[in-house]
């Protein structure tokens, strides 16, 4: 397989795993319509070698043609919005683009005669498991409508994959992404920015005046909720590692993650270590509806495929992330 379809690929993930593909001497298209993702990432992560399509994944015909266009072989799915708060402020926003983009991609793969797809889903699916680590067995049962967006895309690939014997997938679920490439060319630029690590980072920057803490008394080792993080570069690694191992008729599901969590006081040292910055913290009450941990357990994956992640030290996920934040103080300067 030398030529692959990434969808997202202009936004921080997607951009990642396109400047990996590329570095391999893969035949990279990306197709983005860069309402959050950013024209120049690709350009950067490229070098100019991937062809960038500025299109919606909904115009199944714009897709259809892209995958004929390109010979397409495979398809590295990261296109989707992917904030938990505005998905309950505007589901519907969420639905349309989330799930009912995925099916337009899919339809427009089944016209292509295109067999081969890796979805970044979402840990998000799983809702409030009963138990830790998260296994890919528990039910999946969102609390949000971005994981049900997410998760109805993972029903349409079950269903469709069922009815075409031909047709292979997998499912990657994670939580939380960190890091940037080594390089610092290309980053995470979000506006707004939700995620902890570029908040940190941004402190120290004096863009955020300090960082609120919500909840110091759960039941974890310094009172702070716990979440898993993976480096962006091992995600990345991830998917291109499964693309590979799919064969006709592959339904697969796993979760990546290190198989330990973070605290959020932990992130905020690494922070104040990484940077040399005070990084102010202010501590106030629970949040309605944050789990004291949720981490997953990445098992599977190495079990079935060998893979697992590389970088599991917090603070060196933290370091590579201020490299491209310190380089890049405005992001990418186009939004």
């Amino acid at each position: 397989m030398k030529n692959i379809l990434v969808t997202g690929g202009a936004g921080y993930i997607g951009s990642h795993c396109v400047k990996r593909l590329v570095n391999d001497a893969y035949n990279v298209t990306v197709l983005d319509n860069c309402d959050v993702g950013h024209e120049v990432a690709v350009e950067r992560a490229s070098g100019g070698e991937a062809k960038l399509v500025q299109a919606d994944l909904r115009d199944t015909e714009t897709v259809t043609q892209t995958l004929r266009d390109n010979e397409i072989e495979g398809v590295i799915h990261f296109a989707a919005l992917a904030q938990v708060g505005e998905s309950v402020q505007y589901p519907l926003r969420y639905y349309d683009n989330n799930a009912a983009g995925s099916v337009s991609l899919l339809r427009a793969m089944d016209r292509a005669g295109v067999n081969r797809i890796v979805f970044s889903s979402t840990c998000a699916t799983y809702g409030e498991p009963a138990s830790m680590p998260i296994v890919e067995t528990m039910p999946q049962q969102p609390i949000n409508p971005y994981g049900w967006s997410k998760l109805m895309t993972e029903r349409a690939l079950i269903d469709y994959g069922s009815s075409n014997g031909g047709f292979a997938f997998a499912v990657l679920r994670y939580f939380n992404v960190a890091g940037s490439d080594p390089d610092a060319v290309i980053g995470e630029d979000h506006t707004p920015e939700s995620h902890i690590i570029p908040a940190v980072l941004n402190c120290a920057l004096g863009k955020v005046e300090k960082m609120s803490v919500f909840g110091t008394d759960y039941d974890t080792p310094d009172g702070t909720c716990i979440r898993d993080y993976i480096h962006v570069n091992d995600l990345v690694d991830a998917h291109v590692h499964v693309i590979n191992a799919l064969e006709a008729g592959d339904q697969r599901f796993y979760n990546l993650g290190t198989g330990t969590g973070t605290t959020v006081l932990q992130i905020i040292e690494a922070g104040r270590d990484v940077t040399g910055h005070a990084i102010p913290a202010e501590m106030g009450p629970r949040r309605p509806g944050d789990p004291p941990m949720l981490y997953a357990d990445p098992s599977k994956i190495k079990n079935e495929l060998g893979w697992q992640a590389k970088c599991t030290d917090i603070k060196q996920m933290v370091a590579d992330a201020w490299g491209w934040f310190k380089n890049n103080p405005d992001g990418y300067g186009d939004k």
